[in-house]
């Protein structure tokens, strides 16, 4: 039996406060078993969601001589899983990284961080995008949500509730951006929807994280390279809430990295990440402060291996 220790490369930012990047990839991806090497892009006080007066420390310059430190030691990524980069030069370096870097069983996981809700992040200039297309052609998996896969693929976007229709259109779309496999995130289901979509021919399952008779179900939908696709959900919990993408995204790469079938890997990252949601949602904490994953850390440990 192989008992080799996977090993991920997480390249994000680190948000001192938050919950957010490297705050979250690093316990959650080290709790699953799997070594998490880091590669910090910048360093902030805190996140930039509803925060003001925080500090940036771009490492921009840093990141080429670290890779090329790591050049001389010989080292093997299994993973490299890359999030906010805060430039078209950072996008450039990390796709250099990237082929440096890569192994012939590397997998490479792109998070295209950078719009939501309908709109880019202020920090981004219009045709950022652009950039980042070319990096997701380098992945063997994207995680984008319903935004970045307007800005994406040009797909049209929706606030919800969405349609099967809507949904797999935009997965066929992404699959021209990627070559390999897409997991789709804030897909809004209606109880009806989600029984179409498990009717549907050729598709896995359609998984629902809590028994419930809600009308409004929030999650994801994920597209294997045999362009098998397969649906996760949690009940809606109202409120919008910082780094959950993140969350979602680190259990995912950590549930993939323990061998998990790709629709097994989110059905896991949306179990978790609802929970985190559900956690901070009862205690009524700050929503700005990122949400409570560590208590669950124990059951996704389990869960994940």
């Amino acid at each position: 039996m192989n008992m080799a220790q996977k090993r991920v490369l997480a390249i994000h930012d680190i948000s001192c406060i938050g919950r957010c990047s490297l705050t979250v990839a690093l316990p959650i991806i080290s709790a699953a078993g799997v070594e998490c090497a880091v590669l910090p892009t910048a360093v902030l006080s805190t996140h930039t969601g509803g925060f003001t007066g925080f500090t940036y420390r771009d490492l921009t310059d840093d990141l080429k001589p670290i890779v090329d430190h790591w050049k001389t030691l010989g080292l093997k990524f299994d993973y490299i899983y890359t999030g906010f980069l805060g430039s078209f030069e950072q996008i450039d370096i990390v796709i250099d990284i990237i082929d440096a870097l890569r192994g012939r069983d590397t997998k490479v996981v792109v998070d295209p961080v950078m719009a939501d809700n309908g709109e880019l992040y202020g920090v981004f200039p219009p045709d950022f995008p652009k950039g980042m297309r070319k990096l997701c052609r380098k992945a063997d998996l994207i995680l984008p949500n319903i935004t970045e896969a307007s800005l994406l693929a040009g797909t049209e976007y929706s606030a919800g509730r969405h349609s099967v229709e809507f949904v797999e259109d935009a997965l066929e779309r992404l699959g021209s951006v990627c070559p390999g496999e897409v997991v789709l995130t804030g897909v809004n289901f209606d109880r009806g929807t989600i029984r179409s979509a498990a009717s549907g021919s050729g598709r896995g399952s359609v998984y629902v994280a809590a028994d419930s008779d809600a009308d409004s179900y929030l999650g994801a939908a994920a597209r294997d390279a045999k362009k098998k696709i397969s649906y996760a959900f949690h009940p809606l919990i109202p409120g919008f809430y910082h780094g959950t993408g993140d969350v979602f995204g680190s259990a995912l790469v950590a549930s993939f990295a323990n061998g998990k079938t790709l629709q097994r890997a989110t059905e896991i990252a949306v179990d978790y990440t609802s929970g985190s949601i559900e956690r901070t949602r009862e205690a009524g904490t700050d929503v700005r402060f990122g949400v409570n994953f560590e208590a669950g850390l124990r059951k996704f440990s389990e869960d994940v291996r």
